[in-house]
């Protein structure tokens, strides 16, 4: 099934958004870094994932406008594995940073963003498995038969699809 083009369009501008701010925590936290007499490995860490991150996070924008532009997303495996690389270090950064400042912090860091990782994978999944389920519960009432045969209730009724669910309608 391919995805909607206007969902698509909106997963490029919040790509973009993240990519931004993921840019603008970077530079934030790694410049005091750049004028101390010596780092604790925190800061090592921090820096050094930093300084991967921020010009791959850059290169994603650009590779997202031109995505916006073209109106499609890029199918690269490059571009996939960019994505993870950027988004894992600016993550690694953002820890170690906070690790430096207080060791306490860096585990909160950690320990929330694992959640919002694992929360965000859980809501995506539920959707995409009710997504999936979509077209075969309105195929009759979206005037495309079904395999039993047109469906010949009126919407907002359909035998087949449990009544209200023949609303719906695929694009």
């Amino acid at each position: 099934m391919k995805p909607d083009p206007e969902l698509e369009q909106e997963w490029l501008r919040q790509n973009n958004l993240g990519y931004g701010a993921l840019i603008a925590i970077g530079v934030v936290m790694v410049q005091p870094f750049l004028t101390a007499a010596s780092l604790d490995l925190p800061a090592k860490i921090s820096v050094v994932a930093f300084s991967v991150a921020i010009p791959l996070l850059a290169a994603l924008v650009l590779v997202n406008r031109q995505e916006a532009f073209r109106r499609r997303r890029s199918k690269s495996g490059v571009v996939n594995v960019t994505q993870v690389v950027a988004q894992m270090c600016a993550f690694v950064g953002l820890v170690a940073g906070f690790w430096h400042i207080l060791w306490i912090a860096g585990v909160g860091i950690l320990a929330a963003g694992l959640t919002g990782c694992w929360c965000t994978r859980s809501a995506t999944s539920a959707w995409s498995a009710t997504r999936s389920r979509i077209p075969a519960l309105t195929r009759g009432a979206a005037g495309g038969g079904s395999s039993a045969g047109p469906c010949s209730c009126t919407p907002g009724s359909c035998c087949r699809s449990g009544g209200a669910a023949s609303v719906l309608r695929i694009r």
